[in-house]
């Protein structure tokens, strides 16, 4: 990649012990995507070079990846910035350049908007080691705090315990 400084970036906590394809690290067929964020908390940033049996053509990486990539990114950034978790109602993807097996990518995810206390739009970007521009992606996604997710269901007790000491170790964003 070209010349960034990464000394202000701060590496947050792995997320849990479970399989995430995009984030999990023990996920030896997954992305092992590791995130980071800036003291000002309005972006959250994973560097990566996609591994070799995620591609699409040749060298190129599955615009399906691609598109799982940004989603990722996006989850973080409610997760970081918002302090929610958030669920995908709408995902798009604008593709403008390869992106390419065994080169290094950054992926960033942020918040766009917030529709109301139960929906926001979040943006992610692609970025080549050239610093350009690979892909765009805008996501409408539902907000939720613990307490409504626990209420759902749809998460077992060993991650909510494991979410819910993620969420309170990390600060809020400053204004």
């Amino acid at each position: 990649m070209k010349t960034e400084n990464r000394d202000n970036y701060i590496l947050l906590p792995s997320m849990w012990n479970q399989n995430c394809f995009g984030c999990s690290l023990k996920n030896n067929s997954g992305l092992q995507m590791k995130f980071y964020t800036t003291d000002s908390r309005d972006s959250v940033v994973s560097w990566l070079t996609v591994p070799d049996h995620l591609c699409g053509w040749s060298n190129l990486v599955h615009g399906g990846v691609i598109s799982t990539m940004l989603d990722e990114a996006m989850g973080w950034a409610g997760l970081i910035i918002l302090k929610k978790l958030v669920v995908s109602k709408s995902l798009t993807v604008d593709f403008f350049k390869p992106v390419l097996i065994g080169k290094e990518i950054r992926v960033e995810g942020m918040v766009n908007k917030i529709n109301n206390e139960r929906e926001a739009i979040l943006q992610g970007y692609i970025y080549n080691d050239e610093n350009e521009i690979c892909a765009r992606s805008s996501s409408l996604v539902s907000l939720f705090s613990l307490e409504t997710i626990k209420k759902m269901n749809v998460m077992d007790e060993e991650m909510f315990k494991d979410m819910e000491k993620y969420i309170d170790i990390i600060p809020i964003r400053k204004s």
